[in-house]
This record gives C-alpha cells, sequence and structure tokens, in this order.
C-alpha cells in the first residue's frame, strides 16, 4: 500500500506513452476489476519506468545491450545473471604466513612499496590490500610518515606501540589504529617524535 506522501497528482504522470502498449499491459485477467487510486498509480508509474527502459536502456551501438529488457520493457533478468560455468573467487583468507612475508617485505623494499612486496613475495594480494594490512600491522591510519620506511618485526611492532599509547593519549585509537585529530595534536606530536 503506498503512502499518502507518495501519491501525486496525475500531471506527475507522464500521458506520452504508447497506447497500443498501454492498452496491452492494462488487459488480463484483472481487467474487469477496477483499480484502487493506489494500485492505479503504482501501475500508472510502471508503465512508464517500462517505456523509459524501452526508449533508453537498448543501445544501437552496445549490441551487448539489445537483451537487457524484454520488448515489454520489464528486465531481462537472465541478462543480469553470471554466465553459466563462472565460480566466485574464493575469499582469501590472511594468515600469518602472509603477515611474515608482509614483514619481511617491508624490511627488504620499505613501507609504501607494496607492488614490488605484492610481486616478489604475495601475488595474490593487491597493492591496496598490503597497503591495508600494512596499516593495521603498524596501527596508524596514514602512512605518509612511514614511506619507505624500513623495520623488522620488532621494529614493527614498537611503532606500533608508540602509535597506540599517542591514540590512547589523545583519544585518536580507533578500530586499532592511530587517526589524526582535528586539532593537529596527534600530528605535532609524531613529527616531534620523527626527528
Amino acid at each position: 500500500m503506498l503512502s499518502d506522501e507518495t501519491i501525486h497528482s496525475e500531471k506527475d504522470i507522464p500521458t506520452n506513452l504508447d497506447d497500443d502498449t498501454v492498452m496491452e499491459e492494462v488487459t488480463g485477467a484483472d481487467a474487469d476489476e477496477p483499480l484502487t487510486p493506489e494500485e492505479q498509480l503504482l501501475k500508472e508509474r510502471q508503465e512508464w519506468i517500462n517505456h523509459m527502459r524501452r526508449k533508453f536502456c537498448i543501445q544501437p551501438d552496445f549490441e551487448i545491450t539489445k537483451n537487457m529488457i524484454h520488448p515489454d520493457g520489464t528486465l531481462n533478468q537472465d541478462y543480469f545473471r553470471p554466465p553459466k560455468g563462472t565460480k566466485a573467487a574464493k575469499a582469501k583468507k590472511w594468515t600469518d604466513a602472509h603477515k611474515e612475508l608482509l614483514i619481511k617485505g617491508i624490511e627488504k623494499h620499505g613501507i609504501g612499496n607494496f607492488g614490488m612486496i605484492s610481486k616478489e613475495s604475495l601475488p595474490d594480494w593487491t597493492t591496496n590490500d598490503l597497503r591495508v594490512k600494512c596499516i593495521r600491522l603498524i596501527g596508524r591510519q596514514n602512512l605518509q610518515l612511514y614511506r619507505g620506511w624500513k623495520g623488522n618485526d620488532a621494529d614493527i611492532k614498537r611503532e606500533y606501540q608508540r602509535n597506540k599509547a599517542i591514540g590512547l593519549k589523545y583519544d585518536t585509537w580507533k578500530q586499532g589504529v592511530l587517526v589524526y585529530d582535528d586539532e593537529g595534536k596527534v600530528e605535532k606530536e609524531l613529527l616531534a617524535g620523527s626527528t
């Protein structure tokens, strides 16, 4: 049932629909029963939607769009289903072995060189995946001050603890990561500690 807020006047509903198409859609088993105003409005809206689909969905320049909708303007659900035989990609699981490879990559290539780390040690993980894992590993949302920084497991743990301490001090430790504050206190302390 439609609420009063969704009911508009007849002038809001397009009147330029093709009469033959509208008559095709109107006739059917329920054609003898009068429609309530809400049902009539809903029906007119659906007719307008189907009309707009017929007008804009199929693009002659793009062969693939020819099967997007049925001739009456309704969606062809098969068009939007994945092709038969395709399988969903298996979810990747981040393991301690992956973590160790990332740490070795950071030690060798430095933070920010995730493309090299991915290519060399973790090819199933994108550079963005590795960047996010590094954010969690080092405990800082913004890695700009770490660009090119190299460190082993102990160094990374030390940086994580430092970031956590700053975050707890300024109440900017959010979901295991240090985030900046609006007053600039976190950035000021980070810059003072890096010199």
